[in-house]
């Protein structure tokens, strides 16, 4: 009997290490000349940059994303946090950690100590997702509130060794999936209304999924051990059954929809990046296909300059699907840059990834 069958070379990842790297720094040289504020945009932006310089070591990733942070500091940051504010703090670990600079690490910790003490919570001590000074969107989680504040929570918890923050973020992560993940096919919805006790219009949006799915996806990276700690387990199995899912509505062009589940929802390019950049890290071969999609389709979306194309605008929860549908896609966005910054750089390190099973 010939043993050939299953000598075949497995599925490969298969890209052009100078084409990512020409798109990346395309990428990112437009994104660091956006007139963006400080905050949410910025902050999904410049963790992409940040992502793009820690897995290349190359300097000028880095020397770019200080001069335009300098800069912000120099003009004077907000006075008062949100949770799409604490975005930034991403990429001033990232700073922090490669120049020692002070000012990034005070910066950063009064973003952590905002979301600890001061940011709004509701039942077993979660996050509000908050946009403003004011009460907007009371007792409400969003998946949003993972990537913005969460993933950071657990970053900085990690760097600093810090048992009670860690507690803290992985409580985060934990009811985000309880309240948003839909148990019937493992899809997230966009937000979960504590109130009503509902999930408002019920869409599952492609970057609520994105975020859910890329800051899961991270978890297993940042937390030394993760599987001593029991609530990871819970992260460990959304995502495998989201990551499902998932695999099932990848679009033909190797994208996902605004709308995942809708065949009515245009392509978006955002949600893409971070649902592709999540099964790169999640280093599952089952996904390799789909990865190999993506590459070709996001990168058929980033124009010669640097724009990362058919990105949708900022989305709160809609009334209904068509909400969904409607948003514009015609303009240059911050988390479409960073998201697809993170996919790319990924790519780069994914000799790093791999499957850990039930872990």
């Amino acid at each position: 009997m010939s043993e050939e069958w299953f000598r075949k070379e497995n599925v490969k990842v298969e890209y052009d290490r100078d084409e990512i790297l020409d798109a990346m720094k395309r990428v990112a040289d437009r994104t660091m000349g956006l007139d963006m504020p400080w905050d949410w945009p910025c902050g999904v932006a410049y963790y992409g940059i940040s992502k793009a310089y820690e897995i290349t070591k190359d300097d000028w990733f880095l020397k770019g994303m200080k001069a335009r942070v300098d800069e912000y500091i120099e003009l004077g940051l907000p006075k008062v946090w949100t949770v799409n504010t604490c975005a930034m703090g991403h990429s001033l670990l990232t700073l922090y950690r490669a120049t020692g600079d002070e000012r990034y690490r005070e910066i950063l910790m009064s973003k952590v100590d905002y979301i600890r003490y001061e940011a709004l919570r509701f039942g077993d001590h979660v996050l509000q997702h908050t946009v403003s000074a004011n009460n907007d969107f009371p007792e409400q989680c969003w998946a949003d509130t993972l990537f913005m504040a969460a993933y950071l929570l657990l970053r900085v918890g990690v760097e600093l060794q810090d048992e009670e923050m860690i507690d803290d973020a992985l409580n985060q992560y934990y009811w985000h999936i309880q309240y948003l993940q839909d148990k019937e096919n493992g899809l997230w919805f966009h937000g979960y209304n504590n109130i009503t006790g509902d999930h408002m219009s019920g869409i599952h949006w492609g970057r609520a999924n994105a975020w859910a799915a890329y800051t899961m996806s991270q978890a297993k990276h940042v937390l030394p051990k993760a599987y001593l700690y029991p609530k990871y387990m819970d992260i460990a199995g959304s995502l495998s059954e989201q990551l499902s899912a998932l695999k099932h509505l990848q679009t033909e062009n190797g994208l996902w929809r605004t709308v995942v589940d809708d065949p009515e929802s245009y392509e978006e390019i955002s949600a893409s990046a971070g649902i592709a950049a999540a099964m790169a890290a999640a280093g599952n071969p089952l996904h390799r296909k789909c990865i190999n999609k993506a590459i070709k389709g996001i990168l058929s979306n980033i124009s010669p300059d640097g724009r990362v194309l058919n990105v949708s605008g900022g989305t709160a929860v809609m009334d209904d699907i068509d909400g969904y549908r409607g948003i514009s896609r015609d303009w240059i966005q911050g988390w479409g840059q960073g998201l697809a910054l993170a996919f790319l750089s990924l790519l780069l390190d994914m000799g790093n990834s791999s499957a850990d099973g039930a872990l």
